[in-house]
């Protein structure tokens, strides 16, 4: 008779030390059973937004970190969690990378204060050097995912904007499975297919997790000269938008190619404000057009 180590009911002693199914025995006596997903961290936010894409240089964390700007100009309190473990760029971007995180009684984390409703926690403000590197297995990556969720006095939010990794990997299944309400996710890609096929990818993992696609973002989506206004698709134009149709799920917009993007990033001064409400600048029309269709989204 062939010999399996598939645990026995019948014959199941209860005497689960050096059983070798112990690790996946269900059985209520067994000490090592699997226990489910984790508890949701303690979290007072009314919508959770994921921003990921499928592939890196898509500008993911220039849209998450104007994003959030956006939302908190409009008068939302808002977090930014900036996710990209190994990569964090957020803070330079918003111009606190040099800050520190502290905490008044050894316990809770306060998180640096950008604006007087935006809120950001990053890896930077933990690393000695900004060009120290973060070398993490998986394990260590969701315990300081749940204790930036949970351990940070973020007080009452409207919105927590996720600033994900490139990918569909730990990160991203660590924050779905602790973070509560979550609204959905935000998928940015840029025109060409090389990124749209990645990006589809993320909307698919999106949708195993059973949340929702709140709407993909075109980034870098054609380019008007400077010196003859001539626009130029570098990248390619509107395979953002073909992509949502054929997937099925919302456009929420195109933000153009512009260096004043990169200047704005390289300056810590967020796009969205350092050309707050400039007529002629389309990208930041662009910009503002794409957060109120995410939140109309959210909140209909």
């Amino acid at each position: 008779m062939t010999q399996t180590n598939e645990p026995d009911k019948n014959t199941c002693s209860g005497n689960c030390a050096g059983c070798p199914s112990t690790t996946k025995c269900e059985d209520p006596r067994n000490l090592n059973a699997p226990k489910g997903l984790p508890p949701k961290a303690d979290i007072r936010v009314k919508h959770v937004v994921l921003v990921l894409s499928g592939k890196g240089g898509v500008g993911k964390s220039t849209v998450s970190a104007n994003l959030a700007y956006a939302l908190a100009n409009r008068g939302y309190n808002t977090g930014l969690i900036d996710l990209d473990i190994h990569g964090p760029d957020i803070p330079k971007m918003l111009g606190v990378e040099d800050a520190r995180l502290q905490s008044y009684d050894g316990k809770v984390i306060e998180p640096v204060r950008i604006t007087g409703n935006l809120a950001l926690i990053s890896m930077a403000f933990l690393l000695p050097e900004r060009n120290t590197p973060v070398i993490w297995r998986g394990p260590m990556k969701m315990t300081v995912i749940r204790q930036f969720l949970e351990d940070v006095d973020w007080g009452n939010l409207d919105y927590l904007v996720v600033d994900l990794p490139p990918g569909t990997g730990d990160e991203a299944l660590t924050v779905a499975q602790l973070a509560p309400n979550i609204a959905g996710a935000v998928i940015v890609t840029t025109p060409q297919d090389v990124a749209i096929l990645d990006s589809s990818k993320a909307v698919q993992f999106i949708r195993k997790l059973e949340l929702p696609v709140l709407g993909i973002v075109e980034n870098m989506s054609g380019f008007v000269c400077p010196h003859c206004k001539e626009e130029i698709d570098i990248f390619g134009k509107g395979g953002g938008e073909r992509e949502a149709k054929a997937l099925g799920v919302p456009f929420l917009g195109a933000i153009p190619l512009d260096p004043e993007m990169r200047k704005a990033a390289d300056e810590g001064r967020p796009f969205i404000i350092r050309h707050a409400g400039t007529a002629e600048s389309p990208t930041w029309k662009s910009i503002d057009a794409v957060m109120r269709a995410l939140v109309e989204q959210i909140e209909g």
